[in-house]
């Protein structure tokens, strides 16, 4: 870490939500290679200490949240072999020699890592994003230390099913927001605008997530080509899509779009506010069935209107009380249509549309961390930090 890949931004948040509930919380990383050169790390890695500055600006996490950076020392992680695998390690050496003996309860996305908790008679909370494409121990999760396995959509639940995961261990749970998204920065996303809005255009459209294609950042790109007198700006990506759809756009001779990169959690909010609209262009396929974009959360919290694409898991909110145009997916024409709608339907407002903030709050991290904790055995959760019982 810091790494902009959603599913860091989970446990990230995840763990930080559990520390602003009281739990005593410590969040596991790996170390860059070129920081775990010490060999006291080797010997001695449960030391917890506050997050990096860097981490902290990153993902906008609270000083509650502890961290424990494991060193990776060469070759490990460099060249093949199982012995030489990360996880191997983490799983073999530093979890049960060095980190369960402190470990009231495990949550994790690492299988691997469930099983070392089980045969070391640690609680799990595991969660699953995507499809599983293994069978599941029935050793494992029949177990009484198996507490709850969570994942975010329904086919994803019924897969899980399929591979043998018990249907009363499952939770599904839509993904979430940090609190900072729920706070209006008037100034700061005035400022947004003026820098972005150019060659006198008065309406914004912000795109917040993956540069990747099914995620409908090539049509949104066809999508401003129509409606020129409109600015489009793309927060998210690596460097390398950044100027590949930098380059992509200079080829469609599509100006009115501005790719910034991956922006820093503590400067996203105020620029989701700034906009006129946020775009959820998703594209159909696999993907579209899974998903629980962390955009879609954090675009309601703004309190800005969305434009979003009917995809399977998001359909439970086209009838809720929220400030949104709805359209299908691949469909660069009705996108274009809809927007021009929910641009005349919903004029911005400075401090946000209230009923759309007041909707978002039930999706906050510690939300979601509170509904989990209470499918866990009282007696297995950790003790609140005094003041938070």
């Amino acid at each position: 870490m810091p790494k902009p890949e959603a599913h860091i931004v989970h446990d990230v948040n995840t763990a930080n939500a559990a520390a602003n509930l009281g739990y005593p919380t410590a969040l596991v990383y790996l170390q860059k290679p070129r920081q775990s050169l010490n060999p006291i790390d080797w010997i001695y890695p449960f030391r917890l200490s506050q997050p990096e500055e860097k981490i902290v600006k990153y993902y906008n996490i609270h000083n509650k949240l502890k961290v424990i950076p494991l060193a990776m020392p060469w070759p490990i992680g460099r060249i093949g072999g199982k012995w030489t695998h990360p996880s191997t390690i983490v799983c073999k050496y530093y979890f049960p020699i060095h980190i369960f003996p402190h470990t009231k309860i495990l949550h994790t996305l690492d299988w691997n890592l469930v099983k070392a908790a089980i045969q070391s008679g640690i609680p799990v909370i595991y969660e699953r994003e995507h499809y599983p494409n293994h069978k599941y121990d029935q050793d494992i999760v029949q177990n009484p230390l198996f507490q709850v396995a969570v994942t975010v959509a329904e086919p994803v639940r019924e897969k899980m099913i399929q591979k043998g995961m018990p249907p009363d261990k499952i939770l599904k749970l839509h993904l979430s927001f940090n609190q900072s998204f729920l706070v209006q920065q008037p100034a700061k996303a005035k400022e947004w605008r003026q820098k972005l809005l150019t060659e006198g255009r008065q309406n914004l459209v912000v795109y917040s997530g993956g540069l990747y294609r099914f995620k409908g950042v090539e049509l949104l790109i066809d999508v401003a080509q129509k409606l020129p007198q409109i600015q489009f700006a793309f927060a998210g990506g690596d460097e390398s899509q950044v100027q590949a759809y930098r380059q992509l756009a200079r080829e469609k001779q599509v100006a009115n779009v501005t790719f910034l990169g991956y922006i820093q959690h503590e400067h996203l909010p105020s620029l989701l506010q700034a906009a006129d609209i946020l775009a959820h262009p998703h594209c159909s396929g696999e993907a579209a069935t899974f998903t629980s974009p962390l955009k879609f959360f954090e675009y309601l919290a703004s309190g800005t209107p969305i434009l979003a694409t009917e995809i399977p898991p998001l359909m439970e909110f086209k009838e809720a009380n929220i400030i949104a145009g709805w359209c299908e997916p691949d469909n660069s024409n009705q996108y274009a249509q809809c927007l021009k709608q929910l641009l005349e339907n919903y004029p911005r407002k400075i401090d946000g549309y209230v009923e759309q903030i007041n909707f978002a709050r039930q999706f906050s991290w510690e939300s979601r961390m509170a509904k989990i904790m209470s499918y866990v055995q009282e007696y297995m959760r950790p003790p609140l930090s005094r003041g938070d019982k």
